[in-house]
């Protein structure tokens, strides 16, 4: 006879309760799991009011959160969503430190390359796993997040092919009503986001604040978006990840059917005097590209103006 298969009963912290953290937490949360967030700024207004996630087809409540002013007084955890922004990457050892157990897993969410590198540096590769989140959201008020579209996550590992962990915690998500897969290859698949990410994060900023579907509608604006594709992708094939010059195209179309009148969060941040992720999202691809050799002048203007607006609202 064969034995069922039961899933982990996870004991999770999110670390970074922005737009991120607060929905996959809150997903996580309402569906009863044993959810902890580190709070901040927002601590105050989700413990009276609890966290909202709102959308057409979804309003969630989840009015009793377990909200924590420091990693100290949760405890160690099975599972560590990292959820910041990687300017915040070094405050993560500190923060993390408190909730490692000898098995704990870490997953992070964020943006661009480098970050699972960063905390393999810190607490060894193999608790490292990384998530891609192709979906819109924006947080809209203390406790409350937007989401746009459907949206997906996928999972994988840092080091080597996918593990039954990795599985098991794909199930977690799916059955908390995420739409989620397990993926062979977490590089390629950064690289895959980079090739939306690095235009339409970067030019709804220097085009003065356009939304995508501005930007999508300007034949100037579009021209760049899918010229820098093309450079992300010329960059992510020379290192071996095999992503088609037709999935630019792809993209592009995909941005205006499904997001619309979006604004990606880096131009929030930066409507909101945020520091930029510049070198995980732009800085990083780019050197990698100048070390291959591939030309990527468009991403050097783009580094480049948006380093300068970057470096001008902290003079």
């Amino acid at each position: 006879m064969r034995t069922r298969h039961l899933l982990p009963n996870y004991r999770i912290a999110v670390v970074g309760a922005g737009a991120i953290g607060s929905y996959y937490g809150g997903k996580l949360a309402h569906l009863g799991r044993d959810v902890h967030f580190l709070l901040r700024s927002d601590y105050e207004t989700i413990r009276k009011r609890g966290l909202r996630i709102v959308s057409k087809g979804e309003n969630i409540h989840v009015p009793n959160v377990r909200a924590y002013r420091a990693t100290t007084d949760i405890g160690h955890c099975d599972l560590v969503i990292v959820a910041v922004k990687s300017t915040s990457n070094p405050d993560l050892p500190s923060l993390i430190a408190p909730l490692l157990g000898e098995k704990t897993m870490i997953l992070t969410l964020q943006n661009g390359l480098g970050n699972e590198e960063f905390l393999a540096g810190h607490f060894g590769a193999a608790r490292i796993l990384g998530g891609l989140c192709f979906i819109g959201l924006n947080r809209t008020a203390p406790g409350v997040v937007e989401r746009f579209d459907a949206g997906r996550l996928r999972l994988g590992e840092f080091e080597g092919f996918p593990k039954a962990r990795t599985h098991d915690l794909s199930w977690e998500f799916k059955r908390c009503g995420v739409v989620c897969t397990v993926v062979a290859d977490l590089a390629r698949e950064r690289w895959r986001k980079l090739v939306w990410n690095i235009p339409f994060n970067g030019l709804t900023i220097v085009a003065g604040g356009l939304n995508t579907d501005a930007l999508l509608a300007d034949e100037h604006w579009r021209t760049e978006a899918l010229a820098l594709m093309d450079e992300t992708i010329a960059i992510a094939n020379a290192y071996g990840h095999d992503i088609p010059t037709a999935f630019a195209l792809e993209l592009l179309q995909g941005t205006g059917t499904r997001l619309h009148a979006y604004k990606p969060s880096t131009l929030l941040d930066y409507e909101a005097g945020r520091p930029l992720e510049l070198e995980a999202i732009w800085g990083e691809p780019l050197r990698r590209g100048q070390a291959a050799r591939i030309k990527t002048p468009r991403l050097e203007e783009l580094y480049r103006e948006l380093s300068l607006l970057d470096r001008s609202r902290q003079e």
